[in-house]
């Protein structure tokens, strides 16, 4: 009752009470069509802004954070504080990443705040496993992928990949490639996992 009281009491007066989340999520930003010839992957990916409120989400996402609203060949990604979307950190080192292709830009915003939701309310019951997720814009067709820590673990893998597309309320097969697959050789990714 005596919370009740104090959190009514806030808003009254205006100063809402804050929603914090269980964890710190991290919003990144890089532009492939800006980085320098020759330069390292991932020299223009900047760490944008950290979060852990509801509040801080949303306001992040309706004025800035929606892959609409990214140029051609341009990535935002959200991931737990601490993890940065590189391969080489240590916690993805070893995933991997679903993903999804989107013919509509429309659809993409959808996917991805229903992803971003989805994430930051723990609804996914290996969210131990998942690093983040990414919205890459491209000329041709957007992409979603959400990155994973065990990529070796089908069972987990398998577990994420039906909870995601469940989240999404999608029909359309997603796939799962090995992180070390990818940096190997682009033209064999088929995924080793499909849903």
């Amino acid at each position: 009752m005596a919370e009740t009281a104090a959190v009514s009491t806030g808003a009254e007066s205006g100063d809402a009470v804050p929603h914090p989340l269980q964890r710190k999520w991290t919003f990144w930003f890089d532009n492939l069509s800006k980085s320098k010839q020759g330069a390292a992957w991932g020299a223009s990916l900047r760490q944008v802004y950290t979060f852990d409120t509801v509040e801080e989400f949303w306001c992040l996402h309706d004025q800035i954070f929606q892959p609409s609203k990214l140029p051609a060949n341009a990535d935002f990604h959200c991931f737990k504080t601490g993890i940065e979307p590189k391969w080489e950190d240590p916690e993805c080192t070893n995933g991997g990443k679903w993903s999804i292709t989107c013919k509509q830009r429309a659809a993409l915003d959808d996917m991805w705040l229903e992803t971003l939701m989805a994430l930051i309310g723990e609804q996914f019951d290996e969210s131990e496993e998942i690093c983040g997720v990414v919205a890459s814009v491209r000329p041709r067709q957007d992409k979603l992928a959400l990155w994973t820590k065990a990529a070796n673990n089908e069972a987990v893998q398998m577990t994420i990949g039906r909870k995601w597309k469940e989240i999404l309320d999608i029909n359309e097969k997603i796939s799962y490639t090995f992180h070390d697959d990818s940096k190997r050789d682009k033209s064999s990714r088929g995924g080793r996992y499909n849903l």
